[in-house]
């Protein structure tokens, strides 16, 4: 089965990481996939195409969509002829599946990966964006694909179309996140740390849904509590030259506390030599990947409810409220006063939580079910 992927950007993202795991799983002789962006190849694309997998980049700038690079998407659609199309965010869906209708294609499915359709919290361009995908979603999909229960409801409120959504998670890799004790002696020494020392990480890009300033504030308390906790935050833009981050953690007083190393290659390392890891997202969130890599590696997560995050979670891990910043303070401050054998206990059921559900050979299998039920449907309507 020939399946085309059609996503906005290849950029490194939550959406993008979990398309190239799927395509690092699918069972190739079974499905030959490709892939659209419509903007660049980003950091994701070279990685797809080192599993020979072709990736067509468009070009297109963001929010001005070209005639003529749409004419070629449409026209690289007719040339490979896929059995399945899936697009993925707003941009492609609507663009995506209409150049898909267009090209003769009617096993064309969406992908939502976001969590909020807020209207003063998306981009003004996004939001025209989601509205036409809502009046569409009736009739260009057959199949529209979220990553997470909380999304399906967001986006059915919003005018989605009910009858055509189906979830399913985003998927882990166990063997490549998993505890490991080496990682968290390194690490500690790569900071200049002992060995001992409490370390609590926020592995986030600097968007204003993660809620760096709020973490901060979070920080803050919890060091007037247990004074000798490090905080390790890393994502692109979460580094000494980000003013304003740098700027909070100056006036918390916490210089000495705080290590912004960045975008980083070695997550599953970072994510392994954590006590804790928190997710101060305040919005916009739908499955955050962050929570099942460090879940994976036997690290315990304090969230907010924000996405599924809460049900992510379950009872291996902590929940505050979006916004509750003295509460997610007060929990870390709880978490990190537990024994090393209690908090190393959760860490296990966190690992055993993302196996049962959210282990990546299923996850991949669900997609895989899904493309074929998709094609088969659509041959039915011919």
């Amino acid at each position: 089965m020939k399946l085309m992927f059609i996503i906005t950007g290849l950029s490194t993202g939550g959406a993008e990481a979990m398309l190239l795991k799927l395509l690092q799983n699918l069972d190739r002789s079974r499905f030959t996939p490709t892939v659209i962006s419509l903007t660049c190849q980003g950091e994701i694309g070279p990685r797809i195409v080192a599993l020979g997998i072709p990736v067509h980049a468009l070009e297109m700038k963001r929010g001005m969509p070209s005639p003529i690079k749409f004419m070629r998407l449409i026209n690289l659609l007719r040339g490979s002829r896929p059995d399945v199309v899936h697009t993925w965010m707003y941009h492609a869906d609507l663009l995506g599946g209409l150049a898909a209708r267009l090209a003769g294609m009617r096993a064309v499915a969406w992908c939502i990966r976001n969590g909020d359709f807020s209207e003063d919290r998306s981009k003004r361009t996004t939001l025209l964006v989601m509205k036409l995908c809502a009046q569409a979603s009736g009739w260009l999909p057959r199949c529209i694909l979220s990553c997470s229960e909380r999304a399906r409801a967001i986006h059915v409120d919003a005018g989605y179309c009910a009858d055509r959504m189906v979830v399913i998670p985003n998927g882990f890799d166990l063997a490549r996140f998993q505890p490991d004790p080496a990682a968290r002696v390194a690490v500690r020494a790569e900071l200049g740390l002992p060995p001992d020392i409490p370390l609590v990480g926020l592995i986030a890009r600097d968007d204003p849904q993660k809620n760096h300033p709020g973490f901060v504030r979070a920080a803050a308390g919890v060091h007037k509590v247990l004074p000798q906790v490090h905080f390790v935050l890393a994502g692109n833009g979460i580094d000494k030259n980000n003013r304003e981050l740098n700027r909070l953690i100056d006036q918390a007083g916490l210089q000495a506390q705080f290590h912004l190393l960045g975008r980083r290659e070695d997550i599953p390392r970072l994510m392994a030599s954590l006590d804790v890891l928190a997710s101060s997202s305040s919005f916009g969130e739908a499955f955050p990947n962050v929570l099942g890599e460090a879940m994976a590696c036997g690290v315990p997560c304090l969230v907010t409810d924000v996405g599924d995050s809460a049900e992510i979670v379950g009872d291996t891990g902590r929940v505050v409220s979006a916004g509750d910043m003295a509460g997610l303070a007060r929990h870390l401050v709880e978490l990190l006063r537990l024994p090393t054998e209690h908090r190393l206990a959760i860490g296990v059921c966190a690992r055993e939580r993302v196996r049962a559900n959210y282990q990546i050979g299923d996850v991949v299998r669900r997609y895989e079910d899904f493309y074929e039920e998709l094609c088969v449907g659509a041959e039915r309507c011919m």
